[in-house]
């Protein structure tokens, strides 16, 4: 069985990359793939997004909108297996939750009584974990909350995100129960894992505490990576987006898979036994879907022109052995197959007609003939015009709405903007009032015997509901035809005099196209100035006496929007002196003391 951890930074970012959900879920060639950041939220699921052939799925999304952000998280656990009925195989997961605190479950979980309602809701409000059991092991993917140093609301929600998961852990763990932990921690553990790390570095409280739950430490858990590669340096899994540190391999290692329990073994003598030495094959990271290739642009030579694809993160997989079957089962609940939005909801004819539209008033409505074949839809909002029907098949009437494009299970309609062919006509409301639907005029106070009899002959159908009024739609068209003749000779009264003079209006011309090439020139010439004024401005770099690159303060406080220079080199190691040489300059004294 193989296992891979991707935080792929934008699901849909990644199967626009590799062109199919389908072919993304096929290049890692895995068994349980568990993506974080899927930045997807619940209502914009789709088949096209959680669907793929051979694989079951299970989504956590943002459930809040916290700072005005939505979508920004989520988590996603994608197994590989060939069927999602009355199978035994392990990918398929046995139960399934989302978060881990209970709650959204419908009830709180084992050990978690000490904290509120409100402060597991919270916790479990960002999408960041999605539990799968496979009934020799519990997996947690997760995404852990990243907060900055000066961020207190941040470090807080991180310090009880952490804190209470790890009570999750243990409950399960005094059960008995094995448990995978895989995902974006946000926390690199030890100064190993992070270039340049300062002598402070280990001295974080997030790291002491990743540090605590370890084996080594005491604590009931293997970092599997470092189980197998102990002493590996410069084995990174994420680098920063904007600095170009890939090329370098200035990064850190905050994607991880961690183990706790026995192994899966029944002998009696037990001893000298541990999952790592006796199911893990492999486990390492997955360099090849770096952004930057080796043979690109350096990025100060202009690559920083070249958008890179993919993630900052690159992922991380564990292959395991001797890993057997389990009982028949299907595929929980939870599984995206079961979403409504996924799975479907029956719908009525006049769900379908009345779905997403919008009012617009106009004065005349035209259908193509397309619709007769099932192809375009158009109504009408007007609140002088009402339409009847009184023996029709449907049995509610839209009074706000306007043409629209749809597509839902009915069949696709659209509107021919060319060929408008379906009117309605509002008469001034007195006694002889009318509307002309399909070509037949109807009174709107007819007789008592006149009603009888266009019931009996003329009952009104959808096709004839759609059908043009030829004589209308003429008359309307000619009105606005002779409107518009009429307004544009009164807004043009000077028309005639043009005509009579054509060497003066050639003049005219002429004049204009001189005025118009010396605006041209002299805009010109003042861009060409300003790009040399601009590029005399620009400081080199100590460094390697290379143009800077102008950057702007995106932080909140004091000097939010002011602009500075930086080396254009990507960022690496401070030995490296390829590498950027840490030049620092504001672009102008003035505006940073504003």
């Amino acid at each position: 069985m193989k296992i891979v951890t991707y935080n792929v930074n934008g699901l849909r970012q990644r199967i626009s990359q590799f062109g199919s959900l389908l072919k993304l879920l096929i290049s890692f060639d895995a068994d349980i793939i568990c993506f974080q950041e899927t930045k997807i939220r619940r209502q914009e699921l789709t088949a096209d997004l959680v669907m793929a052939e051979g694989y079951e799925s299970f989504f956590s999304c943002t459930r809040t909108s916290d700072r005005g952000r939505t979508g920004y998280s989520g988590v996603a656990t994608f197994c590989r297996v060939k069927s999602a009925f009355s199978s035994n195989e392990t990918a398929l997961p046995i139960a399934a939750e989302e978060g881990f605190t209970g709650l959204l479950a419908g009830s709180r979980a084992e050990g978690l009584e000490e904290f509120s309602r409100e402060e597991l809701q919270k916790i479990d409000g960002e999408g960041r974990c999605i539990i799968t059991d496979h009934g020799h092991f519990v997996l947690f993917n997760v995404y852990g909350p990243r907060a900055g140093s000066d961020d207190e609301d941040r470090i807080q929600f991180k310090l009880d995100f952490f804190k209470i998961l790890q009570k999750r852990w243990e409950s399960l763990l005094h059960r008995g129960r094995r448990i995978f932990v895989v995902g974006d921690l946000n926390i690199a553990p030890s100064a190993i894992d992070r270039c340049d790390a300062g002598p402070d570095f280990e001295k974080n409280e997030f790291r002491r505490w990743f540090r605590s739950i370890l084996v080594e430490s005491g604590g009931h858990f293997f970092d599997v990576f470092r189980a197998i590669h102990p002493q590996r340096r410069e084995a990174y899994t994420c680098w920063p987006s904007n600095t170009g540190a890939e090329q370098f391999n200035y990064g850190t290692r905050i994607d991880h898979i961690l183990y706790a329990g026995s192994c899966l073994h029944q002998e009696d003598d037990l001893k000298g036994h541990n999952f790592i030495s006796c199911h893990v094959k492999e486990c390492d990271i997955l360099t090849e879907y770096k952004r930057w290739k080796p043979g690109d642009a350096p990025r100060w030579k202009g690559g920083w022109n070249v958008k890179l694809e993919g993630s900052d993160h690159v992922p991380v997989y564990t292959s395991l052995v001797e890993i057997a079957n389990v009982e028949e089962h299907s595929s929980p609940s939870l599984a995206a197959r079961y979403l409504p939005m996924i799975h479907g909801q029956q719908q009525t004819l006049v769900s379908v007609l009345m779905k997403r539209q919008v009012c617009e008033p106009v004065e005349s409505f035209e259908a193509s003939s397309s619709f007769l074949d099932g192809s375009s839809l158009a109504d009408s909002c007007r609140d002088s015009g009402k339409r009847s029907l009184d023996n029709s098949n449907l049995s509610e009437t839209n009074e706000s709405c306007s043409p629209s494009d749809q597509d839902s299970g009915g069949g696709t309609f659209k509107q021919d903007e060319h060929s408008r062919d379906y009117t309605v006509e509002a008469v001034s409301p007195v006694t002889n009032s009318s509307v002309t639907l399909g070509g037949e005029n109807i009174s709107s106070a007819p007789s008592r015997e006149t009603k009888k009899k266009a019931r009996k002959s003329q009952q009104l159908s959808l096709r004839s509901f759609f059908q043009k009024s030829s004589n209308l739609s003429h008359s309307i068209q000619s009105s606005a035809y002779d409107e518009s003749m009429a307004d544009d000779h009164s807004s043009r009264p000077e028309q005639n005099e043009l005509n009579s003079s054509p060497v003066s209006q050639d003049q005219d011309v002429q004049d204009n196209t001189c005025l118009q090439k010396r605006k041209n020139d002299a805009a010109i010439l003042e861009w060409q100035r300003i790009q040399r004024l601009m590029q005399n401005s620009i400081p080199l770099c100590k460094g390697h006496k290379e143009p800077c690159v102008a950057r702007v303060v995106k932080k909140p406080g004091p000097t939010f929007g002011h602009r500075f220079y930086v080396c254009a080199r990507a960022e690496g190691p401070a030995s490296n002196p390829e590498a950027n040489c840490g030049f620092f300059r504001w672009a102008s004294v003035k505006s940073r003391q504003k």
